[in-house]
């Protein structure tokens, strides 16, 4: 079946990335299967997601504006669930984009937030249809 098997995400420091992508994936249903001194892998009982750090990486941040990934999307169920990780991603690292506009900057009929991290890393969290 066609499907990622998983998305590996560079950072550039794995202390902070474990802090503020640990809080968030842990938070959208996510949990984590393996840590090694580079990195560690977290799953929702499919494809998984690593942090991971490199030697090859060229600079501290990540510019979701260049070419390459702008963001990842997790569903999380209820818009209450939505609200609730918004209302709390600034005490672990995240600030809200386009809170002007939460939580519809997607359209009327999509329930989303969208936050940021310290490394420039961009994540949409999205309600189920109803």
């Amino acid at each position: 079946m066609a499907g990622f098997h998983h998305v590996e995400v560079w950072v550039a420091d794995l202390a902070e990335a474990r802090a503020e992508w640990g809080w968030l994936l842990a938070e959208v249903g996510f949990h984590r299967e393996g840590e090694w001194s580079e990195g560690e892998s977290w799953s929702a009982g499919g494809p998984y997601l690593t942090l991971t750090t490199s030697p090859n990486t060229s600079g501290p941040t990540h510019d979701r504006r260049a070419p390459g990934v702008n963001h990842l999307a997790f569903g999380v169920g209820a818009p209450s669930r939505v609200d609730a990780i918004m209302a709390a991603a600034a005490e672990h690292g995240w600030h809200p984009l386009y809170h002007d506009r939460y939580p519809h900057a997607g359209g009327p009929d999509y329930y989303a937030g969208w936050l940021e991290n310290s490394a420039g890393f961009k994540a949409e969290i999205v309600a189920d249809d109803d």
